[in-house]
């Protein structure tokens, strides 16, 4: 199969290689799957370049997240999921091999039906972007009625965030710093978008709420936001947070979260409970089933170009996801 690997850490064009790899065959409870796209993520990114460590194998087929057809099952697997329309996570999570080849065999439960209707283009961006941002919406009970905030809501997670939270009838402020963001925030269907740049977040949220503050918070700086979501959160709220890059160590100002009894909620997507993964899964079907999402792109490469796919997520400061189209 064609596939594309590194088997070094460093950057994308240097380190990259697209070739000819053996079909992987799946074993007991496993799927084989051909690919069609393959999503790319900034810790797939990171990854690659050795921010996240030296190399766990010696030869590493990168990229969690992606979509295709399955195409044979191993055994204790039923036949009946053959030619089957899938969406995988974790493809290359504790494993060497991801979606960044034609065929990927892996475990039955990580290659999800994708609901009639719904596109492989979708399917690959369900896995870390989707997924993170439900697990901050939903692992605290349900959303109608709710006033959640969204801060970097045009990034991949947030956009996510803005559209399952209104999917589930909450009310959404959205934070952005550009005006192309702020506009990408109000397509997603945010009902206020404060720029964070040129307006007081607090105390906009605090007027937008009459001064109760919103029911959770879905963060994307951590600690470089603390003191504006201490402010801006209800007693009794969530904070969920799947990054810290810009602060990450904080000082956490414990009486004052504990005297509002926050909830503080560290997601990471990868190691989600079953329970919270098999509730994750269930959301985000029924969401794409509802056409609630829409998945903005910013970038497509064919295989042969990895190394730009690579490059352009490095590079930042774009609107929706990158893919590679397999084959």
């Amino acid at each position: 199969m064609k596939a594309a690997w590194y088997e070094r850490n460093g950057p994308a064009r240097e380190v990259l290689q697209v070739g000819t790899l053996a079909d992987p065959v799946p074993g007991p409870g496993e799927v084989l799957v051909r690919v069609h796209v393959s999503g790319v993520n900034p810790s797939d990114v990171k990854s690659r370049a050795g921010a996240r460590g030296g190399m766990a194998f010696a030869r590493i087929v990168p990229h969690s997240d992606g979509a295709g057809v399955v195409e044979a099952v191993g055994p204790g697997v039923d036949k009946a999921r053959i030619g089957e329309r899938v969406w995988l996570w974790n493809g290359q999570w504790r494993r060497p091999f991801g979606t960044a080849a034609e065929r990927i065999a892996l475990p039955a439960e990580q290659a999800v039906k994708l609901p009639d209707g719904a596109s492989f283009d979708a399917g690959a961006c369900m896995g870390i972007p989707a997924m993170t941002a439900e697990a901050c919406l939903f692992s605290d009970g349900p959303l109608e009625g709710k006033t959640v905030l969204v801060t970097g809501g045009a990034g991949a997670v947030g956009h996510y965030g803005i559209q399952l939270a209104k999917w589930a009838g909450a009310r959404v402020i959205a934070t952005a710093g550009r005006s192309e963001t702020v506009a990408a925030c109000r397509d997603s269907g945010a009902d206020l978008v404060i720029d964070y740049k040129r307006e007081n977040v607090a105390e906009r949220v605090r007027e937008a709420t009459a001064g109760a503050g919103v029911d959770r918070i879905v963060e994307v700086e951590f600690g470089g936001n603390l003191e504006t979501s201490l402010s801006a959160i209800k007693e009794n709220g969530v904070i969920a947070a799947y990054a810290s890059m810009g602060a990450p160590t904080p000082a956490l100002p414990f009486y004052p979260l504990m005297f509002k009894a926050v909830t503080l909620r560290l997601v990471l997507v990868y190691i989600l409970a079953p329970e919270a993964r098999r509730r994750s899964i269930a959301n985000l079907t029924a969401a794409l089933a509802a056409g609630a999402l829409t998945h903005p792109m910013a970038g497509r490469f064919p295989l042969d170009q990895i190394a730009r796919a690579h490059e352009a997520v490095e590079a930042g400061n774009k609107l929706g996801q990158v893919l590679v189209s397999i084959g």
